[in-house]
């Protein structure tokens, strides 16, 4: 059995960062209801440029592996009938909405309890439910630039740049589903559910780690630093060689000796400019040259053939395409395949939240709909009657009519 075999969790999530959360927990074994909402098609993610085709797309296939779908109309009674339902028989709720609305739509704690007691409500907003931007809507690059990140990235005489990923999209499903995990340890342990108000704003806060210590603590002014320098470690950046970029990092003294010897120059230990991390940092600019110059003689492949031969940390910058068919990526079994009836063979990357023996096989991602009628009839136990009754009332989307047409919708 997967490790999360035992847990249910009923989502309301869409787009990027939700989905990334709850991924990670599909692939551990959850059961992760999706509720698409049938009035805008169902979660935006399916229909993301440009591998995009109908509802169907890699974006949407990337964060939604594994799980399962049902298209329910919560502003229905009906469809608020369906929904209290499944929290009745799930562990958790997972929502990524802006922060005024978990309390509109009544998916908190307090709104649920009396179903579920055990119900923990993990809600990840863009800035959490207090607080003066709790009613904005928070998106990655918009925080990376709200929270010091774009301030911190990119050249010194550059613009302020984002990361080349939607990191703080990621962190922030990452923490909720750490936070769930939590939440679900809890109750199991109490008996009693929670709230979990987790948000964007609060992961890329919590990010800026030592740097806001420093600032914090003693003064420090986080600046920009040339080709990705560490902020006191020297040397520790990329250096450009005869034919592209590598990345050097001496984290200790002894990775310093070390290089040292490797470019040749082992006087530089002895050198009182350079003898200490205090003295590198404090003499970076001589030493960044001397090292430009050093690195600017030779191909990445023989720097990094001597230096990793030295045990000094070092790799090539590698593009996308070489990252994901680098040998320890293929070993790692990082990259794998789903089939979908749309769009064929999906090669997408694992999950790296690994826990004991890794099951093989994988589910690509569920069409809109897909589930409903057999997680309304399996695990809700409705009759035909009922799903009749539902789909009338549009609790599956659509208008509310008064024919006995049949219960097409649930499924779509």
């Amino acid at each position: 059995m997967k490790p999360l075999e035992d847990v249910r969790i009923v989502s309301l999530e869409q787009y990027g960062a939700g989905p990334f959360g709850s991924l990670h927990l599909a692939d551990l074994g959850a059961e992760v209801i999706k509720i698409e909402d049938p009035r805008v098609g169902g979660d935006i993610g399916r229909y993301v440029p440009p591998y995009a085709e109908d509802e169907h797309s890699l974006f949407f296939e990337t964060f939604n592996r594994g799980k399962k779908s049902i298209s329910l109309d919560l502003g229905t009674a009906e469809g608020r009938a369906v929904f209290e339902d499944l929290v009745r028989v799930s562990d958790a709720v997972y929502s990524n909405l802006r922060g005024d609305v978990p309390a509109k739509m009544r998916i908190r704690y307090d709104d649920l309890k009396h179903l579920n007691p055990r119900i923990v409500c993990c809600s990840l907003t863009g800035f959490g439910m207090t607080g003066p931007r709790s009613a904005q809507p928070g998106y990655d690059y918009v925080l990376q630039g709200l929270t010091g990140w774009m301030d911190l990235t990119g050249e010194p005489d550059g613009p302020p740049t984002k990361s080349g990923l939607s990191l703080v999209d990621y962190s922030g499903g990452f923490v909720a589903a750490m936070a769930l995990l939590a939440g679900l340890h809890a109750a199991r342990r109490d008996g009693l559910g929670m709230d979990c108000d987790v948000s964007l704003y609060d992961a890329a806060i919590g990010l800026l780690t030592y740097p806001a210590t420093w600032h914090l603590t003693a003064g420090y002014t986080p600046t920009r630093t040339r080709h990705s320098a560490h902020p006191s470690l020297v040397p520790f950046q990329a250096f450009r060689a005869s034919d592209g970029w590598l990345v050097v990092g001496c984290a200790k003294e002894k990775f310093w000796q070390r290089l040292a010897v490797v470019i040749g120059r082992p006087e530089l230990v002895t050198d009182p400019r350079f003898i200490t991390f205090a003295t590198r940092r404090q003499h970076r600019d001589q030493l960044v040259a001397l090292l430009d110059e050093v690195f600017a003689t030779r191909t990445v492949a023989q720097w990094v053939e001597l230096l990793q031969a030295a045990s000094v940390p070092s790799a090539p910058i590698q593009n996308v395409a070489e990252a994901l068919t680098d040998p320890h990526t293929v070993a790692r079994g990082l990259v794998i395949e789903t089939e979908h009836p749309v769009l064929g063979r999906v090669r997408s990357v694992a999950s790296p939240v690994r826990v004991g023996e890794q099951p093989a096989g994988y589910q690509r991602a569920p069409l809109r709909g897909e589930h409903g009628e057999a997680l309304l009839r399996d695990l809700l136990g409705y009759d035909e009657a009922r799903i009749r009754e539902l789909d009338r009332a549009a609790a599956f989307g659509g208008e509310p009519r008064s024919d006995d047409a049949e219960p097409e919708a649930a499924a779509r």
